[in-house]
């Protein structure tokens, strides 16, 4: 008899139960710029390099069932401490393909946008610090990203522009 009440278990309730599976398929640089300025300028003298780096994301189902591209891009921007001249410039656009399942409807935006852009930055930081490192600078180790607090920052930042946006009686 128990055997038949667990029988009859709600399908929902089974969905819930499912683990989530997320599987890396592939890896790729989409796009990749470094412009060394200063060797360009021929500038020489005392050099003490400043950071700046931009993050923005991108995710788009991809036409295979549960595939997606999730995109990290990445802003490197130096300059010069004491006179603010530009020394390089690193823009790379990073992607990930991701077979995902059993994520809610509901909860698969964030996922995307957080998940697989944490599994995709040690490969980033990496390649950032190849890159700057063979463009005659020290190699730039990109400090952690939270794509936690961007993710959520960009929902506020979103919220605000659409309430800017709605005019009030």
């Amino acid at each position: 008899m128990a055997d038949e009440a667990n029988a009859t278990v709600n399908p929902e309730s089974q969905a819930q139960q499912s683990p989530v599976k997320m599987q890396s398929l592939a890896q790729f640089i989409r796009d990749m710029s470094f412009e060394n300025i200063l060797a360009q300028k021929g500038a020489q003298g005392e050099v003490k390099p400043e950071l700046s780096v931009e993050v923005s994301l991108d995710a788009k189902k991809r036409t295979a069932e549960n595939q997606y591209e999730v995109i990290t891009k990445f802003k490197v921007n130096s300059t010069n401490q004491g006179s603010g001249d530009p020394l390089f410039l690193l823009e790379l656009d990073y992607a990930g393909i991701f077979h995902i399942e059993n994520v809610p409807e509901a909860q698969l935006h964030p996922f995307l946008l957080i998940e697989c852009p944490r599994l995709l930055f040690p490969f980033v930081r990496r390649i950032v610090s190849d890159v700057t490192r063979d463009g005659g600078f020290p190699p730039v180790n990109l400090d952690s990203v939270d794509f936690l607090a961007l993710y959520r920052q960009e929902i506020a930042r979103r919220a605000a522009a659409e309430k800017a946006e709605t005019p009030t009686n």
